[in-house]
């Protein structure tokens, strides 16, 4: 039986980064992983390959609104072909990666034996044991299957299938108003799908400040999606014949499309390890339940990170907790996973925020004023064409602390960066009035933005 120091189970993002720490650490580790390739979820099925469709996709309209290029229909076959380019690129710059750092990738599915040994069983019938002093779980998740909908139906899609599409749609209806459905709504949107969007909730992404969650309606609705907010869904039927699919709510709405998206939430891979046997706990919804170093109260040496936790199930999240758990469970002194960090939101237009949101701190009772700057008050954003873009600053009336950053338009996941930085630092606002930026730019905005807050001042 081979024996390391660290296992971890899964080389999605947050396995990746706690493997490759381990084997910095001069540590003997292996990475299981059920797949033929690297990489997870995240580089196959959802993060890299969604949001290079939606750069894609993006570019083309971009070019067809400069009159750069003429006509509209494109092909999937088109949209494609650049998403399996990236992701194959992806796969071999992890995959040089752990072989470059030494970190045995054994393929096959987990389960546990006990606390300390894993059984991993190969596609060919092959079974073998592995014994660790300590192992990740890192199995991230799918896309979650919802009662009456029948994914297995070519014409019923979730974020997984759409990826194989032949053709692109003339109609899509979307059920759900989460991040998954509204980026693929704009996305088709932006090909000329006529797209109806559904959630049973009045508001879209209501974790967003509510100003940017209403603009980001507005520009869903400017380009032709369909918002059927508060509306629950009472049954799909698949109409023969026609090849359509015919969605009914429970207003009595009547939805008919080509095809369905359902994009109602992801669920954790957690079948099938045992860890029920080995008394880990888990939350009503099938999330592992963890403390602040992501060890399982069962086992102290068994930790889990990534979508199998949880909040928030960002890769970028997933993988800073793949590497602090590594170096817990190592011994070793690292950091903690800090209060702040970006959201981005790959919609068109893009949204990134970080820190507090306006209801946020009126919750809170904190006083606060706003700074605003549109991104047509830049050169940049007129050498773009961005007429809609807009950053906004939150910071305290009286130390003029910066408590929050929301940015809709092109560029918002980098532009956040800057922000962000000053809020981990606990700077003021008055920083960015101080500040030089590149002309002409979009991080002019900052100053723009802390200008117009102070002003109100």
């Amino acid at each position: 039986m081979e024996s390391y120091e660290l296992i971890v189970i899964g080389a999605g993002p947050a396995g990746q980064k706690a493997a490759l720490q381990a084997a910095k650490l001069k540590r003997k580790v292996a990475v299981i992983e059920r797949e033929p390739v690297v990489g997870g979820a995240c580089v196959s099925t959802g993060t890299l390959p969604s949001k290079t469709l939606r750069e894609t996709v993006h570019s083309l309209t971009q070019l067809r609104r400069r009159q750069l290029i003429n006509g509209k229909h494109t092909t999937m076959h088109a949209l494609l072909e650049r998403k399996e380019h990236v992701v194959k690129q992806e796969i071999d710059v992890i995959r040089g990666q752990l072989d470059r750092n030494g970190v045995d990738v054994v393929r096959g599915d987990a389960s546990f034996l006990d606390a300390h040994t894993l059984r991993v069983q190969t596609r060919d019938g092959m079974r073998c044991d592995y014994r660790a002093k300590a192992i990740i779980i890192a199995t991230g998740s799918r896309p979650a299957r919802v009662a009456g909908v029948d994914t297995s139906d070519p014409r019923i899609l979730d974020s997984d299938s759409v990826l194989d599409l032949d053709n692109v749609p003339r109609t899509l209806t979307v059920l759900g108003g989460g991040v998954i459905g509204c980026e693929y709504a704009c996305i088709f949107a932006a090909v000329g799908t006529r797209v109806t969007l559904v959630d049973r909730r009045n508001s879209l992404l209501r974790f967003l400040d509510g100003e940017i969650s209403s603009a980001l309606a507005y520009q869903m609705r400017s380009h032709d999606i369909t918002l059927r907010l508060g509306e629950e869904l009472q049954e799909i039927s698949l109409i023969n014949g026609t090849g359509r699919v015919e969605t009914r709510l429970k207003s009595g709405k009547v939805l008919l499309s080509e095809k369905l998206l359902c994009a109602m939430g992801r669920q954790s891979n957690i079948e099938g390890l045992g860890l029920e046997a080995l008394g880990v706990s888990m939350s009503a919804s099938g999330l592992v339940e963890v403390n602040a170093h992501y060890q399982t109260a069962a086992h102290p040496h068994l930790y889990a990170v990534g979508d199998v936790i949880g909040f928030p199930s960002l890769a970028s999240t997933s993988m800073e907790q793949g590497r602090l758990a590594a170096c817990h469970a190592l011994g070793e002194k690292s950091g903690t996973m800090p209060k702040t960090f970006p959201y981005g939101i790959y919609t068109i237009p893009e949204i990134s925020f970080a820190g507090a949101t306006e209801e946020e701190l009126t919750r809170d009772h904190v006083p606060y004023e706003i700074g605003r700057a549109e991104y047509s008050e830049t050169a940049r954003g007129k050498i773009l064409g961005d007429h809609t873009g807009m950053l906004k600053l939150l910071f305290h009336r009286e130390t003029l602390q910066l408590l929050g950053i929301h940015i809709l338009g092109e560029g918002a996941t980098e532009l956040i960066h800057i922000g962000q930085a000053v809020i981990a630092h606990q700077g003021a606002v008055t920083y960015f009035r101080d500040a030089v930026f590149n002309y002409p730019t979009l991080a002019e905005c900052y100053k723009i933005a802390a200008l117009n807050g102070l002003n109100r001042l």
